[in-house]
Parts: C-alpha cells; sequence; structure tokens
C-alpha cells in the first residue's frame, strides 16, 4: 500500500509557524507564496494554470485527486504551481474518462505535494495572518537550515513573474478564415480563454509579454486582449505601455485579470497586494451596469485602488467584488476599452460571465 511508503512532511511559513503531513510520494523541497483556493472541482485546470506560478496551492476541498486527470483539461503546457498541499489526495482515480491519476501527472510533472495535512486550521492562519511565503518538505529534520533559505525568498510584492509562463514566439491559435483578428498579449494566459474566443469566431496571434504595440498592430487585428497572468502588475512596464497606446488609438481591448490590472495602471490608478487574495469558483460580484450579480472564479492576489478609480474621470466601476467591495471591473469612457479582475473563460467555474466575450466581439464588430 502506498500510506506505507510515505514519508513524513511539513510546511513552514516564513513566521516559523509550521504544520505536519505526508508526503504524496515525490521527496524533496519547494518554495514559494502560500495561498488557498475554495473550488470543489477543477484542480488539475488550476494547477496548470499560470496566474499560479510560484505559489503553494492549499485546496480546501477535503478529496484531491478523486477523478484523476485527463490530457484536454489543462490551462497550459505544465504544472504551474511550486507545490501542492491538501488533505486527503486519492491515488486511486473513478472516472471513466481519466487519462491517468493525479499522482502520475505529478510524478510527470516533477511536482511536489503534501498531504494529511489540517488544510482548515491552515487555511484560517493564512486567513488571520496573510499570504506568506513558505516552504514544503521531506526534509523534517532540516527546519533550521530551512527557515534560513525561507527568509532568502523574493516577496510577491514586486516580483514580475510573466516572463517566466509567456511564451517565447508568437504563435496563432483557431480558423485563419475567421471573421475576426485578435491580437493577444501572453502574461500568462490560459488556454480556456483561446478557447472563448475562437468559438467565437476569431483567430488569435499571442505575442509574448514583452512585445511592442507595433508588433501587434502589425497583425491589422480587430482587437486586442491582455491576459490573465502571475505576480506583480507594477514591474510590467512593456504591457502598461502597450495598453495605453492600444487606449490612445481607441482601438478594442479587453483584460482579464493581471490584464485588467495592467490596464488600470496605464490609466494612472495604483495596485496593491491583497491580505489573502480570492482565489474560487464561487465569488459573488455585482455589474452595476445590469443591476446583476454574477457567481464567478477568480484568482488573484492584487486589486486595483478602489479610490483612484472612483477619483479618475476617465474611469467608469463596472463590476463590484460583493465580499469585500471591491473593484471587479471597469471601462475606460469615450474609450472601447474594458476589463475584469475575474475569470469570465472560468475552467474551472460556472459560466455567468461569459457574456464577456460577447461583448468583447461587437466591440469589435463596431
Amino acid at each position: 500500500m502506498k500510506y506505507k511508503q510515505r514519508k513524513k512532511a511539513l510546511i513552514l511559513l516564513a513566521d516559523g509557524t509550521i504544520f505536519h503531513g505526508k508526503s504524496i510520494g515525490k521527496e524533496g523541497t519547494a518554495f514559494g507564496e502560500v495561498c488557498f483556493n475554495t473550488g470543489t472541482t477543477g484542480y488539475q485546470e488550476i494547477f496548470t494554470d499560470p496566474s499560479y506560478f510560484g505559489q503553494l496551492m492549499v485546496t480546501t476541498n477535503a478529496h484531491i485527486g478523486n477523478y484523476g486527470t485527463k490530457d484536454s483539461e489543462v490551462e497550459s503546457d505544465s504544472v504551474k504551481i511550486a507545490g501542492l498541499i491538501c488533505k486527503n489526495f486519492s491515488f486511486e482515480y473513478s472516472r471513466p474518462g481519466a487519462d491517468r491519476s493525479l499522482e502520475e501527472f505529478f510524478e510527470n510533472n516533477n511536482t511536489l505535494a503534501i498531504s494529511d495535512v489540517d488544510t482548515r486550521a491552515l487555511v484560517s492562519y493564512i486567513r488571520d495572518n496573510g499570504a506568506m511565503n513558505a516552504v514544503i518538505t521531506t526534509e523534517v529534520d532540516n527546519v533550521e537550515s530551512l527557515k534560513k533559505q525561507l527568509t532568502e525568498q523574493p516577496s510577491m510584492h514586486g516580483l514580475e513573474l510573466a516572463s517566466k509562463v509567456s511564451t517565447k514566439e508568437p504563435y496563432f491559435y483557431g480558423d485563419e478564415n475567421a471573421t475576426y483578428k485578435i491580437a493577444a498579449l501572453d502574461i500568462g494566459i490560459k488556454k480556456n480563454i483561446l478557447r472563448n474566443l475562437a468559438q467565437r469566431d476569431a483567430y488569435i496571434k499571442v505575442f509574448p509579454y514583452n512585445a511592442k504595440f507595433e508588433e501587434l498592430e502589425a497583425f491589422n487585428p480587430d482587437g486586442y486582449f491582455l491576459s490573465n497572468g502571475p505576480g506583480d502588475p507594477e514591474p510590467l512596464v512593456e504591457a502598461q505601455q502597450v495598453a495605453k497606446e492600444i487606449i490612445a488609438k481607441n482601438k478594442p481591448l479587453f483584460g482579464i485579470c493581471l490584464g485588467h490590472q495592467v490596464i488600470a495602471l496605464a490609466n494612472g490608478i495604483s495596485t496593491y497586494k491583497m491580505h489573502n487574495g480570492h482565489r474560487g469558483i464561487n465569488h459573488p460580484v455585482k455589474n452595476l451596469l445590469t443591476g446583476k450579480g454574477e457567481i464567478t472564479s477568480q484568482n488573484h492576489g492584487f486589486a486595483i485602488s478602489r479610490e483612484e478609480t472612483e477619483a479618475n474621470a476617465n474611469i467608469e466601476i463596472t463590476h463590484v467584488h460583493l465580499n469585500d467591495d471591491t473593484v471587479a471591473g471597469i471601462r475606460v469612457k469615450d474609450k472601447n476599452c474594458f476589463s475584469v479582475q475575474y475569470h469570465p473563460e472560468a475552467s474551472p467555474g460556472p459560466n455567468d460571465s461569459t457574456y464577456l466575450f460577447d461583448e468583447f466581439i461587437e466591440n469589435l464588430k463596431k
């Protein structure tokens, strides 16, 4: 039985707090910012989401791995989390359509995971004390050395990570004979965003994070897209410049998550690191333009300043998060530009917000 071979493991937080668990199989050590996701499904999409690059993921759902993994249910070409922390890890899976177990999936991606952790206590601790750097390890007798190494890890605040996950070369997605052409800046793009655009009769050219506006413009697109992604948006000065030039020329522009923050920065609105972020598939958002509520999929540790947004005469707040009144969506007045802080492509999550892709396509038609 696998549990007889499993080694002791632990989580060491930056403030010295320790939680204990057991290794899934792979031994070693992984550093990152610890955060938690409250989704009850979609773990494979979460683990491969580039927005989670450099983070140790705590899953609040009690069982992880129970339906295995499927090759088509990935959001990028590899696992992007730094490591997994969970309660009950399922070595066996019951879904007939699965291609392999989560254990094998992690082995193929050389990902460290630990289970049998009191995740309720850990999440409660993070909620009270905020997201912080941490380390998961099977080197349980090496705590003092790990504490020293942990102090040397960079803070997520000010950390540029888009370059770690962005494509190195431009590539195309969709049908080249589609009606619309979209230039997408990849600062951590998810595959399901590309699927949603392609399903709406769009052909997309995806550019690296540091591409200049002239490179995107040379594709002669009908509109532009700024993707989600990891890290602090403030260091992404090149992406901010691209956003400024698109807006100045009044071209259709849509931004999601990190792209939303880049658009805000391009309009002089600052961003800040949240206490512990929003990560889950049931976050309530109100659309202020329609008065309707949406249940949304979210994954972000930074947000834009509400005070500065309200004070900016050129910006209108279109969506708010109902749990904490943070800005969840904006549009630039008199310009063909809007953005949201959450994930309308879901994957995982509800489809309440997929209408935003339809609105973007409508903007292209105009």
